[in-house]
């Protein structure tokens, strides 16, 4: 579930070439084992990155180049909602992050795209889908996810979803189980 626009999106779109799909087979740990953190997430994306010729530095590279301490605390807050319930998205307009960053709303959205790789609006479009795949997989019904996630309903949230990811919100949710 990686963001279309980022680096590492358009870095894999380039390598599928037009392929909706690619598949490894993971060892034999991995299912015995599920990651826990990011860095564990990583590691068992090695094998796929190597066998499609992408540099690992890739999978951190968001993480490493934050420099700027106001982005790396937004990006730990939008992490802590993968952790417990999702923070509605009405919380999330540009205008009202740059003012809790002491910052306008143009320098803000310069800095988070130059800090991240990506601009605000489809980094955070792409949080929410995975924010309502979460809530999915937690057992909570689509209309609950999309509400959540801050989608007008569960229709809404699966056009976005497909037209994002190439693919429904519940073959995903069922790729993940």
């Amino acid at each position: 579930m990686v963001e279309p626009t980022s680096q590492l999106g358009e870095q894999l779109g380039a390598k599928l070439l037009g392929k909706s799909i690619v598949s490894f087979m993971p060892g034999a740990d991995d299912n015995k084992y599920p990651p826990v953190d990011k860095k564990s997430a990583f590691k068992r994306l090695i094998p796929l990155f190597e066998s499609m010729s992408i540099a690992q530095a890739l999978l951190e590279l968001n993480q490493s180049s934050v420099t700027d301490e106001r982005i790396q605390r937004l990006l730990k807050d939008l992490d802590a909602c993968f952790i417990a319930d999702c923070i509605k998205p009405a919380h999330w307009r540009a205008a009202d992050v740059a003012q809790t960053l002491n910052l306008s709303k143009s320098r803000f959205l310069h800095l988070f795209k130059d800090q991240v790789g990506i601009a605000w609006r489809p980094f955070l479009l792409w949080r929410r889908l995975l924010c309502a795949l979460q809530t999915l997989i937690s057992g909570r019904s689509a209309t609950e996810a999309a509400y959540r996630a801050g989608f007008a309903d569960s229709a809404h949230l699966s056009r976005t979803f497909r037209s994002t990811f190439g693919m429904n919100i519940m073959q995903a949710k069922n790729l993940l189980k």
